[in-house]
């Protein structure tokens, strides 16, 4: 078969008028599959923790929750490029569908062994990886989505509202779950997830996401569309400046947030109860970024995320030379910093969702993602051996400055700048 480039394919036309987008129809599609999608977030988030919980209180080994973490987090890295082909090659409700039917049936699977006595940490860790893998289709299908779903004004909020729901799935599902375990044995939280499953599907299957798959793209190898996507991003210098960018930027900024428990000791020489508390200021403010973007919904996002990642990482940088007696401002920083955080992801993601043809927006999507999830580990295997060597302040010092001049960096690159202007084009 001759492989034919994507990017000379045509296009179904996307009509707003068919689509609802001329009337308040749009409204009922897109909040009752959000909501939907948010209750099914936050019940992942929970089995989550209950496992997690789970191995620790039994094995007590660091390896067994390094190992449950390669599980969660390696099998979406490795197929988010191919979940990104996917979403913009099949229709993606059916993928958001199958995708949560699947980690539910993984779910119920665990239900059943924790009701016959049978668990073995193996199994755990096969069918982590499966809702791992999973998760690496659906996300792309489902953050693709949004822009057929509302109008192009609506996109920055809806991003706003996605990043919100992050947050409060990282302040909300630590205490939901434990509490969850302390009046019911660890099968019946987990039944919380399949319930929520259920919620977020059953939208899906009466409500219709306006279909935007290139005609010919069936007939295009997956390999020679996934190749497409890399060389549509890498020709754009717009879009690949961004990506340079924010890469980068991740490869400074995420080894902080593995090191938090060692800044919080050895600066402040405080316990479990100060991180905790520091965690649960960091999710707040995730929360109080994503209403903010929400509320505002800036016409001009990408100012926003090179100015929110930038603050947040200087004042990360910031907490590292803090008077230990100064906890609660370095509390207060770490919320602010969050907050600006995830203003600049959602802006991030309200960028991709408006300037990027929507029959490619899911390999866009799936392509940052993969960039980043392998700049986290590369910048924390360069953390290591540093805070050894210059110590924990130092670290976030120098790293907190290094994320931040390089966001900054994108003020002075016009091409970056003008990303606002495009629409659709990419």
């Amino acid at each position: 078969m001759t492989e034919v480039p994507e990017s000379s394919l045509g296009v179904e036309t996307f009509d707003e008028e068919e689509a609802g987008m001329s009337d308040e129809a749009w409204r009922l599609r897109f909040w009752s599959i959000f909501l939907g999608q948010a209750l099914s977030l936050v019940g992942s988030a929970i089995t989550q923790f209950v496992l997690l919980w789970w191995i620790t209180d039994k094995t007590g080994s660091a390896a067994a929750l390094a190992t449950a973490g390669m599980a969660m987090l390696l099998p979406q890295a490795l197929l988010g490029p191919l979940g990104g082909v996917f979403a913009d090659r099949h229709d993606r409700q059916v993928i958001m569908v199958l995708t949560d039917l699947v980690s539910a049936v993984c779910v119920l699977l665990l239900i059943m062994m924790f009701e016959y006595g049978n668990v073995e940490l193996w199994q755990i860790y096969v069918l982590m990886a499966i809702r791992s893998a999973m998760q690496a289709f659906q996300g792309p299908a489902s953050m693709a989505s949004v822009a057929t779903l509302v109008p192009p004004d609506f996109v920055p909020r809806a991003a706003g509202f996605n990043q919100t729901v992050q947050g409060l799935s990282m302040v909300g599902a630590a205490p939901l779950g434990a509490l969850l375990l302390s009046f019911v044995p660890v099968k019946y939280a987990l039944g919380v997830d399949v319930l929520t499953a259920a919620i977020g599907i059953s939208p899906l299957l009466f409500v219709t996401i306006p279909p935007v798959i290139s005609t010919s793209s069936r007939h295009v190898r997956i390999w020679a569309q996934f190749r497409d996507g890399i060389q549509r991003i890498w020709s754009d210098r717009s879009l690949r400046g961004l990506y340079m960018l924010v890469t980068i930027t991740t490869m400074f900024f995420m080894p902080l947030f593995t090191m938090i428990p060692l800044l919080v000791k050895s600066r402040y020489h405080g316990g479990p109860p100060q991180l905790a508390l520091l965690e649960s200021l960091t999710g707040v403010g995730m929360i109080i970024g994503g209403i903010l973007v929400a509320v505002i919904a800036p016409k001009r996002k990408v100012p926003w995320v090179l100015g929110g990642m930038s603050l947040s990482c200087f004042l990360i940088a910031a907490t590292a030379w803090l008077p230990p007696e100064l906890f609660l401002v370095c509390g207060a920083l770490w919320l602010v910093g969050a907050s600006a955080f995830m203003l600049a992801n959602a802006s991030l993601m309200a960028v991709l969702q408006t300037v990027i043809a929507q029959d490619f927006q899911g390999r866009a999507i799936s392509v940052l993602t993969t960039m980043n999830a392998v700049a986290a580990p590369v910048g924390l295997a360069i953390a290591n051996p540093l805070g050894e060597f210059l110590g924990v302040s130092w670290l976030f010092f120098v790293f907190g400055l290094s994320g931040g001049f390089v966001m900054i960096s994108g003020f002075l690159s016009g091409s970056v700048r003008r990303l606002d202007l495009q629409k659709g084009t990419t």
